[in-house]
């Protein structure tokens, strides 16, 4: 994960939240102050995070880098819902994505577009309903609408259990490097609540890798 600057603002629930972790779970105790000049910062609007994560779907985090720089060489640096609209499939096709991503990219445009989703009003939702909205949009699962929950929301309460990522690291941490299933991550959380989004956060920083939006 790549260093974050300290001059970034922290999420307002930032030092609360880590207090609480620090109080009440024994191994974020020991790994929080490992990461303490780094935290979670948003990740640009919503459409760009949501295209973001579209164009770098089941891929690595290198080969999803180098594919958004073609794909913002196409669209440009900050991409619209109305240049996505106007490239049109087979310029994206050209820009190297598959002709299912670039489909799901343009249904995203669409949906913006179109004002079929209404993000100036996800900042007033509860977490649910912004899913629900997220997930009416082609190529957009439960993961992709809780990575867009903690990347750009920064909702301070989401629990990933489909992410990959967390799984490994309560295994690492809790388990003893023994699999877990999503009860028994789930168990783990408990303790966490209401700052799973925060745990999850220094979890992910504990395996020295940089989540990917997929």
């Amino acid at each position: 994960m790549p260093a974050v600057d300290s001059a970034v603002a922290k999420p307002h629930y930032w030092e609360e939240a880590v207090a609480h972790l620090m109080r009440r779970d024994r191994i974020l105790k020991k790994l929080i102050p490992q990461h303490a000049e780094a935290w979670l910062t948003s990740r640009g609007t919503p459409f760009v995070t949501l295209a973001q994560a579209i164009v770098g779907q089941q891929i690595s985090a290198k080969a999803a880098d180098a594919l958004w720089l073609r794909f913002t060489e196409t669209v440009g640096r900050r991409p619209t819902p109305a240049a996505v609209l106007e490239a049109g499939t087979a310029a994206l096709r050209q820009a190297g994505l598959s002709q299912r991503k670039a489909e799901y990219v343009q249904d995203l445009a669409l949906h913006f577009g179109e004002r079929r989703v209404r993000p100036e009003k996800w900042a007033v939702m509860d977490d649910e309903s912004v899913v629900s909205e997220l997930l009416a949009i082609r190529g957009i699962g439960r993961w992709t609408a809780e990575m867009f929950l903690i990347f750009n929301l920064q909702r301070p309460d989401v629990l990933p259990l489909d992410d990959l990522g967390l799984l490994k690291a309560i295994s690492l941490h809790y388990f003893s490097g023994e699999p877990v299933s999503r009860f028994e991550a789930r168990e783990v959380s408990s303790a966490w609540q209401p700052w799973r989004t925060v745990a999850t956060w220094y979890l992910w920083r504990s395996l020295e890798s940089k989540p990917v939006l997929n």
